[in-house]
This record gives C-alpha cells, structure tokens and sequence, in this order.
C-alpha cells in the first residue's frame, strides 16, 4: 500500500471566522495531502485533524476565536430523541401518503457550515505546485539504503525505517458499551498485562456479552438479509427494506433507529425514496453518471441557502471541495463491502437527486464531511434526516465491520449557539485537545460553560501517548527519496527548517510522523 504524502503549510493566523463573525479570529494549521491512507485519515481525526477537500486542518485550539471540538455518536447505543422521531415520521407520512407539513426544524444541516476553510481562499492559495513526478518515490531498495544510512554512520542509534512502520491503532472498547470517563482515542495503544491466577477476567477469551447486545446484532443481521446491500451503486430502498418482517418491537422497550427507517410502505405509496451510495474518489461510473445532476443540487444549495452569488459555486469549487478526496480507495477481507474511502450517499426521491451526503468510510467509524439538498425539499428536514441515515448506514456497516461503530459528525463548537446541534445525537463524546482521549459530552458541558477552551481529562498527569518522541524518525520524502529526518537534516542545504518540521511532527503525532511521507524540496 502506497504511502501518504503530505506537504505542511504551517499555521494560518488572522483569518475571518463565520461562527462569531471575528475578522481575525481563527487560528488553523494546514497542509496538502496528495494522497492518505484511511488509517492515517482516522488517526488524524483523533487528534482533531479535518479535511476539506484535500486540505487537512487543525484548528489551534487554545489560540483560535472558536475552539471546534471533534464530537463522535456512539452508534450502536444511539436513541433517537423525540425531535429525531418526529423527522422520521414526517419522512414517513411524505412517502406513503404525501403528507406536507411544513413545519421548520430547529436543528441545523450536519456540516452545512463551511465558513471555516472551505470558504475561504486559503485552502485553495494551499495547493500543490509540486509535479506528480517528484511524489513518486524511487525504487524501495534505494529508499532503504538511504533510511539505513544513519544507522551506518554509527552517529546514531536508531533503526532505519526498512519496512512500513504499521500502525499502532487499536480499538479501545470493552463491550461497545458506554466509554470510561477519559477513554483513549483509536491511535492511543492499549497495552494489557495477564491477570494473575484466579484474578480478574482472561484477556486470551472473549469478553462476556450481554443478551441486549447480542440481540440488537440479529436484529442488523436481520436487516441485512433483507435489503439490497450496500455496495457500489446499490440501493438502499425505504419501501422494500424493513428491519424486522415477522417481529413487532416489545412495548416495553424504546424503538431503535432502525424500526424507522426501514418499516414496510403501503403498496399505494405516493413517493418513492432510494438511498444510493457511490465512490467519489477515485470516481465511479456512478459517480460519474450522476455529476452533473448532482452538482446542479448543490448550485442551488449554495445559492438558496447560504446566499451564495450564482458564480462562487462553481463546477471547479463542487470538484476540489466535495468530490477530491486525498484518500486511497481500500478493501479488506473484514471491512465493508463497498470499501473504505470516500463516498457520496445520494438520496433519490422518485428517480430525482433531492440530497447528498458526503461521507469518508473510515477504520473505525463513518465521517460526516458535508451535506447539501434540493432547498425545495426542506420542509423534510433533510439535514436532520441525512444524519439518522447515515448512523444507521454506520450500525449496518458495524455487522460486517465490527470495529467499525462510530459515526463522526466533525467538529462541536459550544461557544456558537446555533452550532450546538450536534450534541443531541447521544450518547455522544467530545475528544480532549490535549491529551486526545474520548470524553462524554455531559462531563464536558459544564466545564465548557465555564471557558469556551477546556481540558475534558481530568487527569492532571495525563499527557498525549500519541505525542512526538523522536523528531529524527519522522519520515521525509526529498528528491524522489524516503528518509528519517535525521539523514534529511545532514543533507539539507540552506538554513534549518527543523521548526516547522517540529511543528507538523507534533501536531499529527509519532505514530503518522513515522508513516505518513512529509514532502520536502
């Protein structure tokens, strides 16, 4: 598998903000991501890292006007709120019996916001000169010659990176059950000592599971079997899929998503509501078939509600904005069907694009990227109803996948009231920007009341396992070569640039500094 390649434009101070309106207030850092793993997209995030496009970005917390705070919904345990059933029901009525209601909903689009980089020129100014050509690696044994050549120098005494350094990425869950306080994210490592004999549970079993768990996964299973997969170009359809066909939910328990979403239509139904899910990168035929009709939605989006001028949604601005994407298309024996990578999940209300969502399929969880609809259909509260979709998209994935078991719904931004939506898709965790463990949200809240910058591990000794050891490690592409940063540093000419490559190491952390390839000239 190909390397990342990344190019870090340092910190972008100053800019205008379109949360509180500040014309300086944003502090970001940045850089090009010519091409990424999924794994390393998902260690990123855990860290607060964001694409837009192909340009990743780091809100600089503690310094920026409004600190945005990666948010995760725990899927498996989501309950959907009354607010979230009444969208659900209003879907429900529209398609089998027509039902308007034009009722406004309260909540905001997921990630309709793109007043952050997206927007703003600086994405763009950021992109690649660099030719495609002095990307591409050499040969792998020159590339190994070179990475061994401070070992053989004998100056130092690290390893050369001979072979991929694999990631340290583990998932940190006992029974997918309700986190501990200050749960470490994905890229932290997990290390278990043996218990002693007749002590503590045995770590070489399998956890013991409850029966609520173990149902709720026949009832997925169930839902599998009987609709029509999720692989590229299928369609997920409202009126032939339904969870469970010869089971009514107990009265005693609360209805699951599921019992929604999927739930047999009349055969007089009025409307029609397919759910199609297609690689954007690289394109597919799908994808490709479609572009056109799906750009238009967006034009409109744009224009009708965020007030866009008709020229600033531009073809070129949908492409590098919605549709490039830095990450490899990737398939494993225990993955998703359709892959990982990135996707659009369009919503074709009878035979008609009427809203996309934009989604990454990532390691550990489904990542809400952007969501634009036909401003003709917001009476359904597209936004709202993308965003149950795409947690149950998440759930049914999990089936297959099973580390797969979050959905990501970028970043939560407390100190901008109308932003604060995101948190009612519980249960929900905040990620700590200092030490990047998982928290829930009700433990952060009161602690964001108080300063709009917090600390959510409680902790006090605490620090970042993921953060920068040995600046010497960190992998560098130069002249078409692999090398540790500590032969790059004895061959560069000019003055120093070990403060920004101190900067960038720090930021993404050891584990991507070590497997991701910082593109120097």
């Amino acid at each position: 598998m190909p390397a990342a390649v990344v190019e870090y434009k340092g910190w972008k101070e100053g800019y205008g903000c379109g949360y509180c309106g500040a014309a300086r207030g944003k502090v970001s850092a940045g850089m090009w991501a010519h091409s990424m793993t999924v794994q390393d997209y998902q260690d990123l995030i855990d860290r607060g890292w964001r694409r837009s496009g192909k340009y990743v970005y780091k809100p600089i917390m503690n310094q920026t006007c409004c600190p945005q705070y990666t948010i995760r919904c725990r899927a498996l345990h989501f309950q959907a709120s009354k607010s979230h059933k009444k969208v659900l029901k209003k879907m429900l009525k529209f398609i089998s019996k027509g039902d308007v209601s034009k009722v406004a909903s309260e909540e905001e689009p997921m990630d309709s916001h793109i007043e952050d980089v997206a927007t703003c020129d600086f994405a763009y100014k950021s992109e690649s000169q660099v030719s495609q050509s002095d990307l591409t690696p050499l040969a792998v044994d020159q590339a190994e010659r070179v990475e061994n050549e401070d070992e053989d120098s004998g100056e130092t005494k690290e390893e050369g990176n001979v072979q991929k350094v694999e990631s340290d990425s583990v998932q940190i869950r006992a029974d997918k059950d309700t986190p501990v306080p200050a749960e470490p994210s994905h890229s932290a490592k997990a290390v278990h000592a043996p218990p002693k004999p007749g002590k503590g549970a045995d770590l070489s079993k399998p956890p013991c599971r409850k029966a609520k768990d173990i149902r709720k996964e026949r009832k997925l299973q169930k839902l599998l079997q009987n609709q029509m997969g999720t692989a590229e170009g299928s369609q997920l359809q409202g009126d032939q899929t339904f969870l469970l066909q010869n089971s009514k939910p107990k009265t005693n328990q609360p209805k699951n998503i599921e019992d929604f979403v999927f739930v047999p239509l009349p055969d007089d139904a009025q409307h029609k509501l397919e759910v199609r899910v297609v690689r954007s990168s690289p394109p597919s035929s799908q994808f490709k078939a479609t572009f056109q009709e799906s750009y238009q939605v967006y034009k409109r989006y744009q224009m009708v509600i965020h007030k866009d001028p008709p020229d600033k949604p531009s073809i070129n601005q949908f492409t590098r904005f919605l549709c490039d994407s830095p990450l490899e298309a990737e398939h494993a024996p225990n993955g998703p069907e359709c892959g990982y990578g990135s996707f659009h999940q369009q919503y074709w209300l009878d035979g008609k694009i009427i809203a996309v969502g934009v989604i990454d399929i990532l390691p550990y969880c489904v990542s809400s990227v952007y969501l634009y609809y036909d401003p003709d259909f917001s009476f359904l509260s597209l936004g709202v109803y993308s965003a149950l979709r795409e947690i149950a998209f998440t759930r049914q994935l999990c089936v297959k996948a099973p580390d797969l078991c979050f959905y990501y719904m970028g970043f939560y931004i407390h100190s901008c009231p109308k932003m604060r939506y995101k948190g009612q898709y519980r249960p929900s965790d905040l990620l700590c920007p200092e030490t990047y463990v998982w928290t829930p949200i009700e433990q952060c809240l009161p602690l964001l009341e108080r300063s709009k910058y917090s600390r959510f591990n409680q902790d006090g000794k605490a620090v970042d396992e993921g953060r920068l050891k040995e600046l010497g490690r960190v992998r560098v592409l130069h002249k078409r070569t692999v090398m540790p940063y500590s032969v790059y540093k004895k061959r560069r000419k000019g003055p120093s640039d070990e403060a920004s490559v101190q900067q960038y190491a720090s930021l993404v952390g050891q584990t991507c500094s070590e497997r991701m390839l910082l593109f120097r000239s």
